[in-house]
């Protein structure tokens, strides 16, 4: 803006002396020419002409009118440039005639306005450059956090981010963050969870392996031994000897198909498909008192449990499991209690024992919480922990009736 205001002063300060010098001459040369008449008219309007007399047009009458000069400018606008009519003037014994001329005019008018756009121009490139520059400058941080969420996507665990002095972009930055530090805990829990799987599932095959070996393997020898025997001996053994070889056989099926029975429960309860989630976990707890582990078990379940899908009800089950096996494990307890309710549409199913309780410093992320966090999880489930150190702890799992309901945030409850 300063530019321009000393660009117009300057067109002004110009524009004004012309016109002071070009009047100035004017006046000079009528009274040189008063004081002292030329020879001949041509004469006196060559003088004038050569003077640099702005807006007129001097001629003598000899001479023929003269046209004013066009412009393509002014063509374009479709502006006329008349001739203006002549005045006749006389001085001493000559006539001239003098007539308005608008060129001198229109070339100023047109001067000021190229000089205008022109600098409109520069100052519209110069805005434009500030702006650009002013745009980059304060995005670059924009630029600096899309590239640590790119870095968050490849899977880097703590992008590099400087601090940044606008307080909105370090609250983004923070954010990132604190983004970054919850992903690289998801993703160590995450290979924790997926040793854990390995080793259960090595684990769960050394022990079909060895349950088939030890159990099923020595009836199945018995049952081969026996059978064996009547081959050989068919012909010499009486009615008597085959009844009992019989009765082996018939006891050993029996052993064995018991075997297999405990051994197929063990992989995946029975009972889940046709609602009897119940039932399934009163055996679950008659299975726990009945070992010696010098903890009593109550289960305080509705006299109608809610009916759940497949899914959920294995997870419970799966979780009670869990969980049992924690407080005989780890807890210390000497009694410990399962209950189930119904929450409008999530069922609410908490264990507490009355053990150590939790470590000081809060829960550790282990492989029992963990896998027990992860089947909930799966199902759109949640799990809860209440507990002072100490005195015992109470692990609460809440899961919907149906698995396609949505994960919401749940209140807060005192597990008792």
């Amino acid at each position: 803006m300063a530019i321009a205001v000393m660009i117009q002063l300057h067109s002004l300060r110009g524009d004004v002396a012309s016109e002071i010098g070009a009047s100035t001459r004017l006046v000079s040369i009528l009274l040189a020419a008063e004081n002292a008449p030329v020879r001949n008219p041509s004469e006196l309007a060559d003088r004038l002409s050569g003077a640099g007399i702005r807006h007129l047009t001097i001629r003598t009458p000899e001479q023929s009118p003269i046209s004013p000069k066009t412009h393509p400018l002014l063509d374009w606008l479709g502006y006329s440039n008349e001739v203006q009519d002549e005045q006749e003037i006389r001085i001493g014994n000559q006539t001239l005639y003098i007539a308005a001329n608008p060129n001198s005019e229109i070339e100023e008018r047109l001067g000021d306005t190229v000089r205008i756009l022109i600098t409109l121009l520069l100052f519209s490139g110069a805005t434009l450059i500030v702006v650009w520059w002013s745009a980059d400058r304060a995005l670059r941080p924009v630029r600096a956090l899309e590239d640590a969420l790119h870095c968050l996507a490849r899977g880097e665990n703590q992008p590099a981010l400087p601090r940044f002095a606008l307080r909105e972009f370090r609250r983004v930055a923070d954010a990132i963050e604190y983004l970054a530090d919850a992903l690289a805990e998801a993703r160590s829990a995450q290979r924790e969870l997926a040793q854990q799987l390995i080793s259960v599932q090595e684990s769960e095959r050394k022990a079909l392996s060895r349950e088939l070996h030890d159990e099923m393997g020595q009836t199945l020898t018995a049952l081969n031994a026996t059978a064996a025997h009547l081959s050989r001996n068919a012909e010499q053994l009486g009615p008597e000897a085959i009844v009992e070889c019989a009765n082996d056989i018939r006891r050993d099926i029996r052993t064995s198909g018991s075997q297999l029975r405990t051994l197929l429960k063990s992989l995946r309860p029975h009972g889940l498909d046709a609602g009897g989630l119940t039932q399934t976990l009163r055996d679950l707890i008659d299975s726990w008192q009945g070992r010696e582990t010098g903890i009593e078990f109550e289960l305080d379940l509705p006299s109608q449990f809610p009916e759940v899908d497949e899914p959920v009800a294995l997870t419970i089950y799966r979780v009670v499991q869990e969980a049992l096996t924690n407080v005989v494990r780890h807890s210390g307890a000497s009694f410990c209690k399962v209950c189930a309710m119904q929450d409008r549409e999530w069922v609410r199913v908490v264990i507490c024992d009355d053990g150590k309780g939790l470590p000081k410093g809060g829960p550790k992320c282990r492989s029992g919480l963990l896998g027990i966090s992860e089947r909930l999880n799966m199902v759109g489930g949640k799990l809860e922990l209440a507990a002072n150190i100490g005195t015992g702890l109470c692990l609460a799992a809440l899961l919907p009736l149906t698995t396609t309901k949505i994960e919401i945030l749940l209140p807060k409850e005192v597990l008792a």
